[in-house]
């Protein structure tokens, strides 16, 4: 997959750069869950029928994160993770288009001129609630009125499970409220994370559970506080290990901390992780932090939540 680096407005390079007609998905895409997948995989498809390179055209920052328009924090698939999640799509061309506050005063009409039909493009696939150019005041028919016939609108319908719509805000809040479930679910995958493993406390070592304490790579979407059944493995190690994750502020130890702490343990592992990037597969929530009475209340659940972990990573094997 190539990744291209797009600024408003584009530049004559790209323009030639981009002289081969595509299809291409339009959107912002965080989180890539079902709904997204939709639309990517009918631009693929059309993209394959007609013998023609499959791009997608994407916006960093998100635009939330620099309008600050509405509740927004952190990213479900911050761009590396998704980079790597859109080439196992099939995307062959990803246009990153940078989204700052000029960017996001820009027309919809001149979006349409001065950046989209300079890409070639001859399909643009997009979802059933698509909105660009300045106050989202363009959608999918728009889109289609300004183009004058120079490419084709193709606009994907809400991607249902059970019932509801899927979408990134859903999949924030169960994410926040701990119905990692449902998540996953809509994700049509592990919720991950990815983080340095760097040096702890090393309580966890003097009471028999040693940590990986994980600095997150990413500004990622934090889950709610409390115990998972995870599965990780290390970029230079490669397989998973299943284990259990603690998300937290420490109550037991601490008070006042209000950056939570990634803390895995690694079920029958002994290496030595320190400075490794690790991926944490958060496979399912188990209980909300607690503030233990002792240390030794905090081993015994610890325990507990150790052996409801393996019971759970054993069932889904």
């Amino acid at each position: 997959m190539r990744i291209v680096s797009l600024s408003y407005p584009i530049n004559p390079e790209n323009v030639l750069e981009a002289g081969v007609p595509k299809v291409a998905a339009i959107g912002q895409f965080d989180g890539l869950h079902l709904g997204h997948e939709s639309v990517i995989t009918t631009a693929v498809g059309i993209a394959r029928e007609q013998g023609l390179p499959a791009a997608l055209i994407t916006f960093y920052p998100h635009p939330k994160d620099v309008i600050g328009k509405g509740n927004y924090e952190g990213y479900l698939t911050p761009q590396a993770d998704k980079e790597k999640l859109l080439q196992e799509m099939g995307i062959d061309i990803l246009y990153v288009v940078e989204f700052n506050k000029a960017f996001s005063e820009v027309s919809p009409e001149a979006f349409v001129s001065d950046m989209l039909l300079p890409l070639s493009l001859q399909t643009a696939v997009v979802g059933f609630d698509f909105r660009f150019g300045h106050k989202g005041a363009g959608d999918a028919v728009k889109l289609q009125a300004l183009s004058e016939g120079a490419m084709s609108v193709v606009t994907v319908p809400p991607f249902l499970v059970d019932g509801e719509k899927v979408g990134s805000s859903s999949i924030r809040i169960a994410l926040q409220t701990g119905q990692l479930a449902d998540a996953n679910r809509w994700l049509g995958r592990n919720y991950s994370i990815r983080g340095t493993v760097i040096h702890g406390e090393k309580r966890g070592r003097q009471i028999g559970f040693p940590t990986a304490n994980l600095e997150l790579t990413d500004p990622y979407v934090i889950p709610a506080l409390g115990v998972y059944a995870v599965r990780a493995r290390s970029d230079q190690e490669g397989g998973w290990i299943a284990g259990v994750m603690n998300v937290g502020v420490k109550p037991t130890f601490h008070e006042g901390i209000t950056k939570p702490i990634f803390e895995v343990h690694l079920f029958d592992y002994s290496g030595d992780l320190y400075g490794q990037v690790m991926t944490v597969e958060m496979v399912q929530y188990i209980r909300k932090e607690h503030k233990f009475e002792s240390v030794q209340e905090l081993v015994e659940w610890i325990h507990r939540d150790a052996v409801e972990a393996r019971r759970i990573l054993k069932d889904m094997e």
